[in-house]
């Protein structure tokens, strides 16, 4: 018996949320691969500020998607969030702490002044970029294996400590960091930093075939570790699989030809067409062999609600998010003045000494105290012989 409409619909909804969080945040993640990558503090200096103005102005927004896809979790396939959150907390708490420290390491490495400080900031920023998609991605493995209990009882270690998902885990930090190279050249070459274009795109080669093998060595895995998955992927959902090679070897060949425009397009299109795949392979399961769509949805009621909520979401956030990626590819994210003016403010307040800007005037120099009482008792006497008639 097929799914409901409602059923398949909130499906897709989920996948589209997992895939734009594989493409936006997965690249901010794989920032901080190159960032942690990148040497020493002189020798990836550049690299890092080339990494900063690119992840800063959306660093934030971009994990929008993971909150979305728990909702959608949680309201239209209450089972599958109960028993995931239940057998695979470990990995889903080492997961949310990489997002959290993440965060943390780049927006406090952003105000630190300590070289001290801002070292131990920025090797918690990259260390957390690459503990959240590993153990991101091995929850998706457990998922893929089947091995996920329902109704789950409590931690199963077992169900994403096995071959799949640890290699899965590694795969989304190779594709993570694939991503972020690629969107990175073609910040740098917008920018008309070529030295910075040349420094990716080697990296977003090696990274590019580093995550293809990677991707078949997963492949020959699923065979036995997830049959129905992988039968999947070589039958019903094979274009979808051809589909992503095909991107993926495109987006080698124009970094080799160095032809930078349709880049990102073709590394998006590869990423898209794996998760694409994984769902329609994995379909009608929820978890294959344990839970399907029809047994772990919520009522119809339920999940129309959440159609029509979703329906919102695309005219109020997408326009949103598109307006925010443009002003980002625009340059037109900057400081404002009254974040120059706080920041001065709390050195101030810290006893910091604060530079002055370009176009700040000095101060004006305040007068002598001694030659202001001189000129002030001076005008107080002149004053009083007016007053008793001895100045004239």
């Amino acid at each position: 018996m097929n799914p409901p409409p409602e059923t398949i619909a909130s499906a897709v909804v989920l996948f589209a949320a997992m895939a734009a969080y594989a493409l936006f945040s997965g690249a901010d993640f794989g920032a901080g691969v190159w960032d942690l990558l990148a040497g020493s503090a002189e020798r990836g200096e550049r690299p890092r500020a080339t990494i900063a103005a690119s992840v800063t102005p959306v660093w934030e927004g971009n994990h929008v998607w993971i909150i979305f896809g728990l909702v959608v979790v949680w309201t239209a396939f209450p089972p599958l969030f109960a028993s995931v959150m239940t057998a695979l907390f470990v990995p889903l708490f080492l997961s949310l702490a990489g997002i959290f420290f993440r965060g943390l390491g780049f927006a406090f490495r952003m105000e630190a002044r300590r070289l001290r400080s801002r070292r131990l900031l920025g090797a918690t920023f990259a260390a957390s970029s690459v503990i959240a998609p590993f153990f991101l991605g091995a929850v998706i493995g457990a998922v893929a294996t089947g091995r996920v209990p329902f109704p789950a009882v409590g931690n199963d270690l077992a169900a994403w400590t096995s071959p799949v998902p640890v290699v899965t885990g590694v795969l989304f930090v190779s594709a993570c960091a694939y991503l972020a190279a690629v969107y990175l050249v073609g910040d740098a070459h917008r920018r008309g930093e070529t030295v910075m274009v040349r420094y990716f795109a080697r990296r977003a080669f090696a990274a590019g075939v580093v995550t293809g093998l990677l991707a078949a060595v997963n492949m020959l895995l699923l065979r036995t570790g997830a049959p129905y998955v992988f039968d999947g992927l070589v039958g019903r959902a094979l274009p979808l699989v051809a589909l992503s090679v095909a991107a993926g070897i495109a987006a080698l060949g124009l970094i080799l030809l160095r032809r930078y425009r349709l880049l990102r397009f073709t590394a998006a299109l590869a990423v898209t067409s794996v998760v694409a795949g994984w769902g329609w392979a994995q379909y009608p399961w929820l978890v294959p062999g344990t839970l399907t769509l029809t047994e772990g949805s919520a009522s119809p009621s339920a999940l129309w609600a959440l159609l029509g909520v979703t329906g919102l979401a695309v005219l109020l956030v997408v326009p949103s998010f598109a307006y925010l990626y443009w002003l980002q590819q625009h340059e037109r994210l900057v400081e404002s003045e009254a974040a120059d003016d706080l920041r001065r403010r709390i050195d101030l307040a810290h006893g910091r000494p604060v530079p002055l800007g370009p176009e700040e005037p000095p101060p004006p120099k305040r007068p002598d105290g001694f030659v202001l009482a001189v000129v002030v008792a001076s005008a107080a006497i002149r004053l009083i012989r007016r007053l008793t008639g001895r100045g004239r």
